[in-house]
């Protein structure tokens, strides 16, 4: 069913994270925005993700800070007291998030159709997105777009960088400069290529003239790869891994030629800016969570992983298990990427 919004003043949207995940929410938000420029739009968000989206046009933020524990709720019911949506706009599955959402009042409650509502989401919402067999995750969000109505679903991004992160990222790479950017680490340390193949590929584009640039966040695991991929390296390797906020990684990724990435954030957050991305996928089915507008570029060993382990068709969204997968992505086939691209 499909609901039209005509009349409508305000919608709440429940997306508490992750960086990726947000960003293809990003392109739904201003596909409704353009259809629906009157609306109201408040969405509740996970602390680290606000940091990203923070200066997003036409959109107030209400912070779920989970590291409060239980208070969480209560702080997202008090900061709410006030409001009463005309729609919720339900897109997490995760319990933490169905719980949020009995913080929030709003009359028309949409989740996920019943196959893909897991975690209870079905128990406190009353409309379902129209079902998708194999959806990436960006067309999944939009269908929550189209079930308000909104007709024009390509997907599009403005996130706004404040002029001195722009600056700072044009300090680093100017306009006419050669860069590719690897953001080497993703959340599950398994999902990480091997840092020794990592400093092969920088090698192989500082042989075709690419300045090579390390990114990403602060964790101790990011730093000690990027280390050790920087140790591996014949080439000079710019390691700017912790050194930038999200704005500012977001005006780098902007920058550069090309980005390198497994599974994780800065992948998504390049789409973002057009950057082309070399994503490098095992354990995720890159139809459903690879770098939107660059599918074509994925080295994917998700299928022989998938093979091997089940040795039949799988749901959709199945990850494959294992902590070696990413070791069998060769060299050879991300140096094929980068030659492909340094073509166009």
């Amino acid at each position: 069913m499909t609901l039209h919004l005509q009349s409508a003043q305000s919608l709440c949207l429940l997306r508490l994270s992750a960086i990726g995940d947000v960003c293809h929410a990003v392109a739904m938000v201003q596909a409704i925005q353009r259809q629906y420029p009157h609306l109201k739009i408040t969405w509740v968000i996970g602390k680290v993700e606000y940091q990203l989206l923070r200066h997003l046009e036409g959109v107030q933020f209400v912070i779920f800070d989970k590291s409060l524990g239980w208070r969480s709720y209560l702080q997202l019911r008090r900061a709410l007291a006030a409001e009463k949506f005309d729609v919720l706009l339900h897109m997490q599955v995760a319990l933490r998030a169905t719980i949020a959402s009995t913080m929030i009042r709003a009359k028309v409650r949409i989740g996920f159709d019943r196959a893909r509502a897991k975690e209870g989401q079905w128990l406190v919402t009353n409309h379902q997105v129209e079902p998708l067999a194999t959806p990436h995750v960006l067309e999944g969000f939009m269908g929550f777009a189209k079930a308000i109505g909104v007709q024009d679903l390509q997907p599009s991004w403005h996130i706004p960088v404040p002029d001195a992160d722009v600056e700072f990222a044009r300090g680093i790479i100017a306009d006419t400069d050669k860069v590719m950017v690897i953001c080497p680490a993703a959340s599950k340390a398994e999902r990480n290529w091997l840092p020794e193949r990592y400093a092969a590929v920088a090698d192989y584009a500082a042989n075709l003239g690419y300045r090579v640039l390390l990114c990403g966040g602060p964790t101790t695991l990011e730093a000690n790869l990027a280390t050790r991929i920087a140790s591996e390296t014949r080439c000079e390797i710019e390691n700017w891994v912790g050194r930038t906020s999200l704005t500012q990684l977001l005006a780098v990724l902007k920058q550069a030629s090309l980005v390198i990435a497994p599974d994780t954030g800065p992948a998504h957050m390049a789409v973002t800016q057009g950057t082309p991305v070399i994503g490098l996928y095992a354990h995720s089915n890159p139809g459903r969570t690879g770098p939107y507008l660059f599918l074509d570029h994925v080295v994917s060993v998700y299928p022989e992983a998938i093979v091997k382990q089940y040795g039949q068709q799988v749901p959709w969204g199945t990850r494959a298990k294992g902590q070696d997968l990413m070791a069998l992505i060769t060299v050879e086939m991300v140096t094929k990427r980068i030659d492909q691209l340094s073509q166009q």
